[in-house]
């Protein structure tokens, strides 16, 4: 029988109050139903965000040190139990399984990092402009925070939003993905067993349409962390604006690779493979499009072509499988209808372009990795975000073409170039209009003590990773101590 999973509100394990229920199902093998979860609704939302409310008055005394202590032991926990999350991660949501020990190490380090900033929620000193004055600045926690995930990262993205709201004394309500709810589970229980308290960390099952939008709306959730699509982020932006939340926004991408005629092309073609094609191409920082010098395109083309059609779909439990299954039929769908676009537009089908049926996929939502050439920056394969295993190529002729091309779109997540001159790469990192930009590396490889995030319609200014995530969940206190014993009335007292 499948497991039953229950939401974690207020301190308990309880089911959904109308007692609905969804299914988890594994990607490779529809039949295999991984567990039920509970389907919640509103009401289920309101009752974590009553305890988180309530838990923030106590946690956020908790000297920061001695939270970064609960994440440092979290750490521990994933470190010790690695190898099973990424089991139970590539059961339910298919990427191979070398791909999902790397998501639980993401987390691992996330964890880790978390506990030594704790010791860093730096303020700042300033003279006063009067004497006998001390002047201070001082970062402190914000309130509830609503934390709504993905299901491409399960472990990672959770872990790089909760960790860091924790750490700085927020309270969470977490919103999974219906497609991951498992590995999300799991993330709850380490949590709690690390020494997070009741009603600090809550957990909600259930659809974005019912606990998402409430929580968003909810009067007393006081900021949200979102990653998925841009038009998802557009209305929960508009939504929270109501009540004037705080809101990170970490949304979609068309990411591009440059390969000029003096790259590494060996070098390249291992970039370009593993960024446009792990994770089934269902990463927001996937390579989408390859963008190619003239001198090099065909000979180029022919390699990552003839290598594409070489790996190996399936299982991604199984040591022999480079590619694993789209997420679900939908997304499926959404990946073969971008390719007829392609094809109508006058794109031609070099490698893949349709659905993997063979042994053992006739059961999974497979895709062929598909290569699509004579792409034109105009066509839609070239500028929308496409989330499968399609990787559209484009011929260039020059550095500032190149450019020009990768930046020709609404979203601006991350980059690559390769090439071995060494302004040209500098060029690159000046000019491309993006948050991320590899040199001689694919697009995809962010770590962990580093800022993440995008321009244009890839987010709305924040930054997940490294340093920066800890500014979003913190506010600033101006604190003034006069020591004079006697009224100073600032600028008027000062001009005098």
């Amino acid at each position: 029988m499948p497991k039953r999973f229950q939401n974690y509100i207020d301190g308990r394990w309880v089911d959904a109050i109308s007692g609905k229920t969804f299914e988890n199902r594994n990607p490779a093998n529809w039949d295999e139903v991984i567990g039920t979860f509970p389907l919640s609704s509103k009401e289920e939302v309101d009752q974590a965000v009553k305890a988180a409310r309530r838990a923030f008055e106590s946690w956020r005394l908790v000297p920061a040190p001695k939270r970064g202590d609960i994440m440092k032991k979290a750490g521990d926990i994933l470190t010790a139990r690695k190898e099973e999350i990424a089991k139970q991660m590539t059961r339910e949501m298919g990427k191979v399984l070398l791909e999902t020990r790397g998501d639980v190490q993401e987390g691992i380090d996330t964890a880790y990092y978390g506990a030594s900033e704790a010791r860093r929620l730096f303020g700042h000193t300033v003279p006063s402009e009067l004497p006998n004055k001390f002047n201070m600045a001082m970062r402190v926690p914000i309130g509830v925070a609503a934390i709504i995930t993905p299901w491409n990262f399960p472990m990672a993205i959770p872990t790089w939003k909760i960790f860091p709201a924790l750490v700085c004394g927020n309270t969470v309500v977490f919103k999974p993905a219906s497609d991951t709810p498992a590995t999300a589970t799991t993330l709850v229980e380490i949590l709690l067993e690390a020494g997070v308290p009741p009603g600090v960390i809550n957990i909600a099952h259930g659809s974005g349409r019912e606990v998402g939008n409430r929580l968003v709306e909810h009067p007393d959730v006081d900021l949200v962390s979102f990653t998925g699509s841009t038009m998802v982020g557009k209305r929960i932006s508009e939504v929270a604006s109501n009540t004037l939340k705080r809101v990170s926004l970490e949304l979609g991408g068309k990411n591009a690779q440059i390969v000029m005629d003096d790259a590494n092309l060996d070098l390249a073609l291992e970039g370009v493979l593993w960024g446009a094609f792990g994770t089934t191409g269902q990463r927001c920082t996937a390579t989408s499009r390859l963008i190619v010098h003239e001198k090099v395109y065909d000979k180029f083309v022919s390699m990552v072509v003839d290598h594409a059609k070489k790996l190996r779909l399936g299982d991604g439990l199984k040591d022999n499988v480079d590619v694993g299954p789209c997420i679900n039929e939908g997304q499926r769908k959404t990946v073969d209808e971008y390719v007829q676009i392609g094809k109508g537009e006058g794109a031609k089908v070099l490698a893949g372009g349709k659905m993997a049926v063979g042994d053992g996929l006739a059961k999974g939502w497979f895709y062929e990795p598909t290569v699509l050439g004579d792409v034109t920056p105009q066509m839609r394969v070239a500028r929308e975000e496409i989330f499968g295993p399609v990787l559209s190529v484009i011929k260039i002729k020059s550095l500032e073409e190149a450019i020009a091309v990768s930046n020709n779109t609404t979203y601006g997540l991350s980059s690559s170039i390769y090439t071995q001159d060494i302004n040209n790469a500098y060029i690159a990192i000046r000019d491309i209009k993006a948050g991320i930009t590899y040199v001689n590396s694919p697009t995809i490889g962010a770590e962990a003590h580093m800022p993440f995030g995008g321009v244009k319609e890839t987010g709305n200014g924040h930054r997940e990773g490294g340093w920066t995530v800890y500014e979003f969940y913190t506010e600033w206190k101006a604190v003034y101590v006069d020591y004079s014993g006697k009224l100073q009335r600032a600028q008027i007292d000062n001009a005098e």
